[in-house]
């Protein structure tokens, strides 16, 4: 139904259109993914100034039409995140957390908790550089996992139950599977079970460190969960 829309939104991303406007990819607390556009935003004498950037989050006044796109006709903002730009790590860090839920919620459902989610990851990435790591990211991906229907079994095998003889994992299964169940699955440390554990049980801010070999296996087994259950591959958590 056409009319005024106010939401709440955090921009995942902006591309240019036209000769002054641009498109935006906004995610919010109750409406999920949306799609806006912002009418000679890139004039010099913008009423929105440079309030619709990445990674910002802000207070919006749209225009719904009939058409796929909302007419953003006010804004306000709530968190620049501008310490974002004082570092390359946090800049890269914060488009993977943005590219991430873009593309695992990719529709119009809401789901408040990853709004929240994204919020504390970005503002967290901006107050501290060194969380612009691989164990922060990972821990972000599992949470995004929970809040998918997707999070991996760990308490106990996937497939038989078995509290004990722990040993691999298996997204066919959908969790870590015991040394009986362990085919089609590949061998997941004990570290990296630990670490998987402790980053779904604690906040972001207190996300485990540990070795480099058990992220490695742990960013394994939320890429191979997402492309099994969800057809998806996301790009890898950190550069390279």
């Amino acid at each position: 139904m056409a009319g005024p829309l106010k939401t709440d939104a955090i921009v995942l991303r902006s591309l240019r259109y036209g000769e002054a406007d641009r498109i935006l990819h906004l995610y919010t607390p109750h409406r999920g993914r949306i799609g806006a556009i912002a009418k000679g935003v890139r004039r010099t004498r913008s009423r929105f100034g440079g309030r619709l950037e990445p990674f910002r989050r802000v207070r919006l006044i749209c225009h719904e039409g009939r058409g796929e796109l909302l007419t953003i006709t006010g804004v306000e903002t709530l968190d620049a995140h501008a310490a974002l730009g004082e570092h390359a790590a946090t800049l890269d860090a914060a488009a993977r957390a943005c590219d991430a839920v873009a593309r695992i919620f990719e529709t119009e459902e809401p789901h408040p908790e990853v709004y929240n989610l994204l919020a504390n990851e970005l503002a967290l990435l901006a107050s501290n550089p060194a969380l612009a790591c691989h164990a922060n990211a990972l821990a972000f991906r599992l949470k995004l996992l929970v809040a998918a229907g997707l999070a991996p079994a760990l308490s106990s095998c996937a497939s038989c139950g078995e509290l004990e003889n722990i040993a691999a994992f298996s997204a066919a299964a959908g969790g870590v599977v015991c040394s009986a169940c362990e085919a089609g699955s590949f061998p997941l440390a004990l570290e990296t079970y630990e670490f998987m554990t402790a980053a779904l049980a604690q906040p972001l801010a207190q996300a485990p460190s540990c070795s480099p070999g058990a992220l490695r296996e742990a960013e394994r087994a939320i890429s191979e969960t997402l492309e099994h259950h969800h057809h998806l591959r996301l790009r890898a958590a950190v550069a390279r």
